[in-house]
């Protein structure tokens, strides 16, 4: 059985890991779970799973679950994930949060070798080469719980790194695929929440929106990978059936299909090596959907994709600007502060006021990425 620290437990990928949990009780054991503050929608989990360690961002919410009469250890704050990321009953860590805020967890996890089921991109965006280079020195896998992560992990199980001629990740195109950029004025939160294919957490559903989720992943697959970016694709895939693809140099293409449904790669991570049966999931029929479709992307239609390019291609403390910037631009939006097409020129306008850093360490991406927040919410002061 494996013993999983679960970072996100009330989020949209936390929710759909403890389904997977759920459905294969002599597989897992879900040691231990951290949440922010979503104590109506942890209790029923906790109640469910027993977990002995709980992590929560503040005394007021550790307050709320001992009120509730919750008998595990109850751990406030980042430094108490990192504890249960390591903890030696622990086997995998399914690093689920939303942000940076996982970084110094997923470190933690990999230093201590554990299994590493990755869903937070922002780890290996603002810090890919200290997390790759730990995870090499260490002999850790990291396994990636994205689609299109998880699709090119499978794709390569057995090949040779020097064969493969580039990747390519497929995009639904998001909530506003149908909408030219004059139509996206004045676009509310709840058009921007409403994605045509995947159930998802509100801020990676708004980044799907402005194509920042793609670009983002195009960074992630930079380092998980070791590839160029000049060799990662990405093209529009309305039905998100093809997850992603692989071409290799005799032209041969490998692609991992599926339905649209998160619990396939999460479960994968879960039991890589081996593979267990999936309930309750649709099977892919390709008869039933008749047609693919397929699109190139469009750069001046979505330039947060073409900024995530050049702030991958540029290293150092770009990318983590990027991430920072967007994660606050986003907060803003749903919180009714800026419009939607604000997003991008707020991202746009701190990745032109930085002053690259090389091979930044840790300290300074954390610094950074501060700095980069505050700077975004003075621009809209």
């Amino acid at each position: 059985m494996k013993h999983i620290a679960l970072l996100g437990a009330t989020g949209s990928i936390g929710i759909q890991t403890t389904d997977v949990i759920r459905n294969h009780p002599e597989e897992f054991n879900l040691f231990a779970m951290a949440f922010r503050r979503n104590v109506e929608k942890a209790l029923p989990l906790i109640r469910e799973f027993d977990p002995e360690i709980i992590v929560v961002q503040s005394e007021e919410t550790k307050a709320e679950l001992i009120e509730a009469n919750v008998q595990a250890d109850v751990l406030v704050g980042s430094v108490a994930m990192k504890e249960i990321a390591t903890h030696d009953h622990v086997d995998v860590l399914v690093n689920a949060v939303m942000g940076s805020v996982g970084l110094e967890a997923t470190l933690g996890a990999i230093e201590s070798r554990k299994q590493v089921a990755l869903a937070n991109k922002e780890t290996l965006v603002t810090a890919g080469h200290l997390v790759m280079e730990a995870a090499k020195r260490n002999g850790v896998d990291i396994l990636p719980v994205d689609s299109e992560h998880s699709a090119i992990y499978q794709c390569l199980n057995g090949e040779n790194h020097s064969d493969i001629h580039k990747l390519t990740l497929t995009a639904s195109g998001g909530s506003f695929r149908d909408k030219a950029r004059s139509e996206l004025e004045g676009v509310t939160v709840e058009d921007a929440l409403n994605h045509p294919n995947w159930s998802m957490g509100a801020k990676i559903t708004i980044d799907s929106a402005t194509m920042m989720n793609k670009g983002l992943e195009v960074i992630e697959a930079h380092w998980l990978f070791d590839i160029p970016y000049d060799d990662i694709d990405v093209i529009q895939h309305r039905e998100s059936v093809i997850h992603s693809m692989v071409e290799f140099n005799d032209k041969s293409v490998m692609a991992q299909l599926g339905t649209p449904d998160m619990r396939v790669p999460i479960q994968y991570a879960l039991t890589y090596p081996n593979r267990l049966e999936m309930k309750d999931t649709k099977t892919l029929n390709l008869v039933e959907i008749g047609k693919l479709h397929f699109e190139e992307m469009d750069f001046e239609r979505f330039p947060c994709l073409r900024m995530a390019y050049e702030a991958g291609r540029a290293g150092g403390t770009m990318p983590t600007v990027l991430n920072a910037a967007n994660e606050q631009a986003v907060a803003l939006f749903l919180e009714g502060d800026i419009d939607f097409l604000r997003i991008e020129s707020l991202i746009e306008r701190a990745l032109s006021e930085h002053e690259l850093i090389e091979r930044p360490s840790l300290e300074t991406i954390v610094e950074v990425d501060q700095e980069t927040r505050a700077r975004v919410k003075s621009y809209v002061k």
